[in-house]
């Protein structure tokens, strides 16, 4: 084998590592038990990973820019109460807000998904005007959430009691799908989070806001003299991805068909996770939509496929964790070789 050969192979696996991974890792468990390649499990990962995707292509926007996120798991869990508490059903026993009427379906969710929004906005807020290290600022916001969602969360009559009973157009939103009934229906929220996907893509690609992200992440000092508005880019940026946890929140409810305050529990480490594995640089700069997706559902084959073979769940919080320090020594030695 040449040179030429051999620098081909080496960049061939390089700019695709992580769908070689993904190949590798389903081939590994069908191996283990060829039930594993069916329709059916296709299709519940997909449903379990789509909730994921939204949640990790938020925080897609902040990490490009070289900021973090500790925030979107208690967003998450705050819009799904949010949410929840405003679509059960009337005949409910236990309603959070016992005389309240039926909302148009589309008023609770876009209620939720903007309180994502301001959270959002809060963040880029504190990062961009008062020069708070984003770890820091998401890190407080993340605190701060959690007390004020656990606060609403025990509002009388409801005293921090799960909150169930949702509308059945709600529910459906979470569990309806595309198609004849069966492992080949496509579920609604895969294709809500396809069409998020799709969405993501074109601001990533084709609109200034994404080549400003992209600058920013890259080199801020270079974007500042260059003439681009950071602290504006940054404010929009968190906004957008705390929508997107709103989403996410309201999706993960009409899933599970509930919500509690202690919904989204760590969720932000893994939708960090799967943008590192997915090829997002930690040094910010550097990050795509189809990696984000294949970081998401390398989890989501690790979740699904390991507990499918009957691997012990601690085993596998090891193996994820395996798989997170492995993609970061892998970025810096990228970042550093670039030096």
């Amino acid at each position: 084998m040449n040179a030429t050969t051999q620098k081909k192979i080496q960049s061939f696996v390089t700019q695709n590592a992580i769908y070689i991974v993904l190949v590798v890792l389903i081939a590994g468990i069908a191996i283990y038990d060829t039930h594993f390649l069916s329709i059916t499990t296709l299709r519940d990962i997909l449903l379990q990973s789509s909730t994921r995707a939204i949640i990790a292509l938020g925080a897609a926007f902040v990490l490009i820019t070289g900021g973090t996120d500790l925030s979107a798991g208690r967003v998450v869990g705050l819009t799904a109460v949010i949410s929840a508490s405003l679509l059960q059903d009337q005949n409910y026993p236990r309603r959070f807000f016992p005389d309240l009427p039926d909302l148009p379906l589309l008023v609770p969710i876009l209620i939720a998904i903007a309180a994502g929004l301001v959270v959002g906005l809060i963040n880029g807020i504190i990062v961009s005007r008062f020069s708070v290290p984003p770890f820091i600022a998401t890190l407080g916001t993340m605190v701060i959430v959690y007390g004020v969602n656990s606060i609403y969360f025990d509002m009388e009559p409801n005293q921090s009691q799960p909150i169930g009973g949702l509308r059945q157009d709600f529910g459906h939103l979470g569990t309806g799908f595309v198609g004849p009934s069966g492992p080949y229906s496509i579920p609604y929220i895969v294709i809500i989070a396809i069409v998020v996907a799709l969405l993501v893509w074109v601001v990533f690609n084709k609109t200034r806001l994404g080549k400003n992200m992209y600058a920013i992440g890259g080199n801020i000092q270079a974007a500042t003299v260059s003439g681009i508005n950071v602290g504006l880019n940054l404010i929009i940026i968190y906004a957008i991805a705390g929508g997107l946890y709103g989403l996410g929140g309201v999706l993960e409810a009409a899933r599970t068909g509930g919500a509690t305050n202690n919904y989204g529990n760590m969720y932000e480490l893994d939708a960090i996770a799967a943008c590192v594995v997915g090829g997002v640089s930690t040094s910010g700069g550097i990050g795509t939509v189809p990696g984000v997706l294949a970081g998401v559902l390398i989890f989501g084959v690790i979740n699904y496929g390991l507990t499918f073979i009957g691997v012990n769940p601690y085993w596998q919080l090891i193996i994820k964790g395996l798989i997170i320090v492995a993609a970061v020594a892998f970025d810096i030695r990228k970042y550093l070789a670039k030096k």
